[in-house]
């Protein structure tokens, strides 16, 4: 690296402060200096570098094409900076281990284990933030989100937790004496789904079957979807590992599954992670092992 042609790490703090908050004043209180500082700051950066990063033409300002670059490459390297400092000082080791995941997995597979984790580590505080909204990890918000797909998140770590194909299931008094021999014949029945997901209507729609608008389709959180199901409700489409233990005691029948591999991924930003991640990660870990023993 040419340290010569770098610029003064002061001016590019308060660029990527300003950037982060999108206010001269802002930035300032964050950097606990004046507004007047950080506009110097910039000017500064923009004469070293020889471009323009902020447009001054309006009433407001905006980050200019060669701007938001720099404040993406700022966000990214003093983001890796401060995940490093706080994982060597332990700063930050009372912050809540904020992990995101689908109610579906919250209720039916994680809530059920998450007292052993607790008992082995009392100290650990987690917020735990029942989603389908796929939320970015960012430093200081969300550390571990847990998502279905196939590992292929660009940019992200992912670590396979649950492998588990998606399965159409239904109450056996649901389904009754009808014949059920391809996917058109689901057409006519209600259709449950995860709230903020489409998975009814694209499974459908994979293989080549419209459902009729007239039955309806219902959209709720996961933990009530398969309570719904169970009730006789209508059809509804979930990981298997969630319906396994209703098709084996007879409360569920599967009518269709995905052979796609498919799973629940453990993901998390690559670099430096801070000792609380690192703990759950592990305990993350030894149950699927212990749950591939199983299977």
């Amino acid at each position: 690296m040419d340290w010569s042609a770098f610029p003064p790490l002061s001016a590019l703090r308060a660029f990527s402060a300003y950037a982060a908050t999108g206010s001269v004043a802002k930035a300032g209180a964050a950097l606990n200096v004046s507004h007047a500082a950080i506009s110097q700051q910039m000017r500064n950066l923009e004469d070293h570098m020889g471009l323009a990063l902020l447009d001054r033409s309006g009433r407001m300002l905006r980050l200019t094409d060669e701007g938001a670059e720099l404040a993406l490459a700022c966000e990214d390297g003093f983001g890796a900076i401060s995940r490093a400092v706080e994982s060597l000082t332990g700063r930050g080791a009372d912050r809540p281990l904020q992990i995101s995941a689908t109610p579906s997995f919250a209720a039916n597979w994680l809530m059920p284990r998450l007292a052993e984790f607790r008992a082995l580590h009392p100290g650990v505080s987690l917020m735990i933030d029942p989603t389908a909204e796929v939320k970015p990890l960012t430093p200081g918000g969300i550390d571990l989100a847990l998502r279905y797909g196939n590992g292929d998140w660009p940019g992200l770590d992912a670590q396979l937790i649950v492998r588990s194909p998606i399965v159409v299931v239904a109450a056996p008094g649901l389904v009754g004496d009808r014949q059920i021999d391809g996917p058109e014949d689901l057409r006519s029945f209600h259709w449950l789904q995860e709230l903020g997901t489409n998975e009814a209507t694209a499974w459908l729609a994979g293989h080549g079957v419209e459902h009729d608008r007239s039955q309806g389709m219902t959209a709720l959180p996961g933990n009530l979807m398969l309570e719904a199901a169970r009730m006789g409700q209508g059809v509804a489409i979930t990981a298997r590992v969630f319906a396994e233990a209703d098709v084996a005691a007879g409360r569920l029948i599967e009518l269709f599954h995905d052979i796609q591999r498919k799973g629940y991924f453990a993901v998390t930003r690559p670099g430096v992670q801070r000792p609380t991640l690192r703990a759950f990660l592990r305990w993350l870990r030894r149950h699927a092992e212990a749950d591939d023993d199983v299977g």
